[in-house]
């Protein structure tokens, strides 16, 4: 660059010599797109903000949510029944199961602890310059972005402990396992015939809540994208309700339930056949057996429970630290978590995938022990 002096209302400005080099924006910037700090400021007929899109997220109210208000821990109690007798006249009532026996009819009562996660974070610091300068709202943009990230992370672990809650036993007894059902992996996801079993897999899971006393309302499927509009394409209407038509229908908004199962699409569920390994930060047991091919979760809200002491929410920095800094440090923060309950509110579907091979079909089992997850077949 040539020396010169730049006049203004100010006066002269100091010659400068030499080339100008600029700091790499904070934000940082993917090589072979900006050029400079300055290349993504306002300009004349600026081009668009490209946006990440949000998935979004369904999981806070399809499970049973409790507030710690302080300690780090909250129990759930799990009770099972008691036997009805008739009753001798004259004969002493001592709390017998049966008139006959002198066993105490006592309740089976189980404690569930559910223990708060260490609190998951994602930050990122907001440059005081690079907001002066960009033409769009750098900091709501970025504040929107750690809330979407915290969301999924909410999402995921409330999926994972459904599924895990579709492998488990009974807690005590007179309640009921959980259950998985096998739509075998010829029917898996993309196959011709995956979207007729997964109705059959909709009537089987519909069939197990009524036989094992899960209440009609509140119950709820999630379905990968994928398998959401396979239905929508694939199966009589006759079996599907559908509220809706025409362009409503075809936006995907067209399908509500079945078998009186409300049904919702997320990208959130648990994917793979390879177990899951326990997080630094997990105070709660994640893990379970290989996912066996998960091709969607039928849930009642009884059958997850979440302790939360922080939703997901944003905090800036502000004052003293943002006049040293000359910018603002934006953190979004979540503090809870999740674990199985009524584990006989769980239902999960599976198209093969077991341990000993990726196209091994799930075995079914004798339903009535229920000291394991059950599984049906479709």
């Amino acid at each position: 660059m040539s020396n010169q002096v730049v006049s203004g209302m100010y006066g002269a400005t100091p010659a400068l010599t030499g080339s100008l080099t600029f700091n790499s924006n904070t934000q940082g910037y993917d090589a072979g797109i900006q050029s400079g700090k300055y290349s993504t400021y306002l300009k004349l007929f600026s081009g668009e903000l490209f946006k990440a899109y949000q998935n979004k997220t369904i999981a806070k109210d399809l499970c049973t949510r409790r507030t710690l208000k302080s300690g780090k821990s909250m129990q759930f109690i799990f009770t099972g029944v008691l036997d009805a007798y008739y009753h001798t006249p004259g004969k002493a009532i001592l709390g017998e199961s049966t008139e006959a026996s002198g066993t105490a009819n006592q309740l089976d009562v189980a404690e569930k602890t559910i223990i708060m996660d260490d609190l998951l974070i994602a930050s990122t610091f907001v440059d005081d310059l690079d907001e002066i300068l960009a033409h769009y709202d750098l900091r709501g943009e970025i504040a929107r972005k750690l809330g979407y990230s915290l969301a999924n992370a909410y999402d995921k672990k409330i999926f994972r402990a459904a599924a895990i809650a579709s492998q488990q036993g009974r807690a005590v007894s007179g309640q009921f396992a959980g259950a998985r059902i096998e739509i075998g992996n010829a029917n898996i996801q993309g196959a011709a015939g995956h979207a007729q079993k997964m109705v059959d897999a909709f009537f089987a899971a519909a069939t197990r809540f009524d036989e094992t006393n899960v209440p009609a309302e509140g119950r709820v499927a999630i379905l990968p994208p994928a398998s959401y509009y396979d239905l929508i394409t694939k199966v009589d209407a006759a079996l599907i309700n559908r509220d809706v038509v025409g362009s409503s229908l075809q936006n995907g908004d067209g399908l509500v339930s079945i078998a009186g199962i409300k049904i919702l699409r997320s990208n959130n569920l648990p994917t793979g056949t390879s177990a899951s390994t326990h997080t630094d930060g997990e105070n709660n047991d994640y893990s379970f057996a290989a996912n066996q091919n998960l091709q969607g979760i039928i849930m009642h809200k009884d059958s997850v429970g979440v302790v939360e002491a922080i939703g997901p929410s944003v905090q800036t920095t502000s004052g003293d630290v943002s006049i040293m800094y000359q910018g603002d440090l934006v953190v979004g923060r979540l503090a809870m978590g999740a674990s199985h309950l009524n584990c006989a509110g769980a239902v999960a579907i599976h198209a093969g995938g077991d341990s000993s091979g990726a196209s091994t079909d799930l075995t079914a089992t004798t339903v009535g022990t229920e000291t394991a997850g059950v599984v049906l077949t479709v």
